[in-house]
């Protein structure tokens, strides 16, 4: 586990993460946020939607960059302060995520990162694009 203090980071940095998205995580996930739309959760419904079969909540999918932030970079002590999310690709069942994080900006004054996300799947192809303001810890953790 890193804990990375602003001066540590520099413009470019990345850090990334890779997951597959099984059906019992998206169960899982509904339970726990009480998500239930039936876009995720029913084979039936989803078959009549536009996606044609069940797909990821883009927030759990979106949650990949919140464990980079507070397990790689800039780690342990961080603060997640904001998030901007654009959903351009549904993600199905069995796919493989990467997510991304890159610093973009580096706010020394009052102690911000300002990172680039992207999420892509299996394909390379986008699924979800933002930008994050993270508040990495004042020291390296011993």
């Amino acid at each position: 586990m890193n804990s990375l203090s602003i001066q540590k980071l520099k413009i470019g940095d990345s850090s990334e993460i890779k997951k597959i998205f099984l059906e019992r995580d998206v169960m899982n996930f509904a339970e726990l946020t009480t998500d239930k739309n039936p876009t995720h959760i029913d084979k039936e419904y989803a078959a009549t939607s536009m996606f044609k079969k069940q797909i990821v909540h883009g927030m759990f999918v979106a949650s990949l960059f919140s464990a980079i932030f507070g397990v790689q970079m800039p780690g342990l002590g961080s603060i997640y302060i904001k998030q901007s999310l654009k959903f351009t690709k549904p993600v199905y069942f069995g796919d493989e995520i990467s997510a991304k994080v890159i610093v973009k900006e580096l706010k020394y004054d009052r102690n911000r990162v300002v990172f680039d996300c992207i999420a892509f799947n299996q394909n390379d192809e986008t699924v979800i694009i933002g930008e994050a303001e993270i508040m990495p810890p004042k020291e390296e953790a011993l």
